[in-house]
């Protein structure tokens, strides 16, 4: 028989309860636990202060000269829900801003009336500075290119119908809000407003400016806009005659071009080659017609861009 048997049941449970208490915990009896670490704060940035709201505008904001020939931009008195110049719609863009103009022959007195929501309305008189116009007088016939007078009054009011329908496209463009630049730079020849007198005959008013430069030069899209007319063959006075519009109205005409690089619908920038300068239609020589209009208002290309080179 082995050692281990020879102990009887209850002197090994009695062992057993005789064992040193020197391996148990101190205390209760219960293992000590370490407390939870203090939770961690995160400081968040207050957040900023609501936007103060935007300043209400009681009275039209306008820049520019109401002058005959000339344009300005304006922004609207706040809640204008209907422009209109001298009972005319002005068209306003979301931000409530405008461009208005002033034909060259406008009388000395205009009125801007906002209708607000609220049904009120403010108005504001502008007086009409006039313009300063030349005479000159033209070395070219009346009928430009055309063979003979039959033959100019029978071409003459279909291009005049071509000419009317692009202008009457009304294309989504922000070229209206920029700083115009010149298309090409030169030396003036013509000037907008001038009364022209054409190999003894009187004709209307020049009704843009006028850039002598070599055939082929290229020019520039002044301002962003859209194509609304490129000629498919010269016109019998304007030649190879190209349409952008700008937005709100306002379009810029470019006559005698030799070539055009762009077709109707394409949308153009500030500054891209649009075609070559020419001498096609009624032209003395080579040279860049830029006019330009605001709705049925001719306006001075050189009151946009101011002066050359500048």
């Amino acid at each position: 028989m082995s050692f281990a048997t020879d102990w009887p049941r209850g002197a090994i449970a009695l062992a057993l309860l005789t064992i040193p208490t020197s391996c148990i915990p101190p205390g209760n009896g219960a293992a000590t636990v370490a407390p939870p670490p203090p939770p961690v704060v995160v400081e968040r940035p207050a957040p900023p202060p609501p936007a103060p709201p935007a300043p209400v505008a009681r009275d039209f904001a306008l820049r520019g000269l109401a002058e005959q020939g000339a344009a300005m931009l304006g922004q609207a008195p706040t809640g204008t829900r209907l422009l209109a110049l001298d009972g005319k719609p002005v068209a306003l863009a979301p931000d409530g801003a405008f461009l208005i103009a002033f034909d060259r022959d406008a009388g000395p007195s205009a009125q801007l009336v906002a209708t607000l929501v609220d049904g009120r309305r403010i108005e504001r008189a502008l007086a009409v500075a006039p313009g300063a116009w030349r005479l000159e007088h033209i070395n070219a016939p009346y009928r430009g290119s055309a063979a003979s007078d039959a033959d100019f009054e029978r071409r003459r009011p279909a291009e005049l119908a071509q000419i009317a329908a692009a202008r009457a496209v009304d294309q989504a463009s922000e070229g209206w809000r920029q700083r115009f630049i010149w298309p090409v730079t030169g030396r003036r020849s013509g000037y907008f407003g001038s009364q022209r007198v054409y190999q003894g005959k009187p004709g209307s008013y020049h009704s843009g400016a006028d850039i002598a430069v070599p055939a082929g030069t290229p020019f520039v899209a002044p301002a962003d806009g859209v194509v609304v007319l490129a000629a498919a063959s010269p016109f019998t006075l304007e030649g190879n005659l190209l349409i952008v519009d700008h937005g709100m109205g306002l379009n810029s005409a470019f006559l005698h071009c030799q070539r055009l690089d762009v077709k109707v619908g394409d949308r153009v920038v500030q500054g891209q080659v649009l075609g070559t300068v020419g001498r096609t239609g009624r032209a003395t020589g080579p040279h860049m017609h830029w006019g330009m209009k605001w709705g049925d208002a001719r306006i001075d290309p050189a009151k946009l861009a101011g002066p050359m080179g500048g």
